[in-house]
């Protein structure tokens, strides 16, 4: 059992586990400044997203090391490394920590892929808002739903006039 392996196994878990806990408190901040539509705000969170995210680069770079070293521990190529294959390289104590925190940032990573769809259905209502406010801002028509034989309705689509400036 290598000792070295356990201890960078156990750090590299919990360096990933912090790093998606920042990451989710980011989402959720991107999300709850999506809603009060705070542009700031969202901007601000995005560029804070994209740092961690460079810093998840990095600790993907660690993990391959980590993969490579137990894959020839295990004399296996490091892509067929998986989390029960490093567990027998280690302790029983440190194999059943290693579980949990993988179970923990399994968690995280998917609480974070739901929360960014979550922002991301937000984004795409907001803009589609926006699209409608600058259209009749701007009196250009409302996209038609077209059939084969013309607009649904017949005849062209209503203009709606937010500010009618004629006399």
């Amino acid at each position: 059992m290598s000792t070295a392996l356990e201890a960078e196994l156990l750090v590299h878990l919990d360096a990933q586990i912090a790093s998606a806990q920042r990451l989710l408190a980011l989402v959720l901040a991107q999300g709850k400044a999506i809603r009060v539509r705070d542009v700031d705000a969202v901007l601000g969170r995005l560029a804070d997203v994209q740092t961690e995210m460079g810093r998840r680069g990095a600790l993907e770079l660690d993990r391959a090391g980590l993969l490579q070293r137990a894959g020839g521990a295990l004399g296996v190529p490091a892509a067929e490394v998986t989390l029960e294959r490093l567990c027998a390289l280690v302790t029983p104590g440190a194999a059943q920590a290693a579980r949990e925190r993988s179970a923990e940032l399994r968690g995280l990573l998917a609480e974070i892929a739901r929360e960014h769809g979550i922002n991301r259905a937000l984004m795409r209502q907001e803009m589609a808002f926006l699209a409608h406010l600058t259209r009749l801002v701007g009196q250009e028509p409302e996209p038609a739903y077209t059939r084969p034989d013309g607009p649904a309705g017949g005849g062209a689509p209503p203009i709606h006039r937010a500010l009618d400036l004629q006399a």
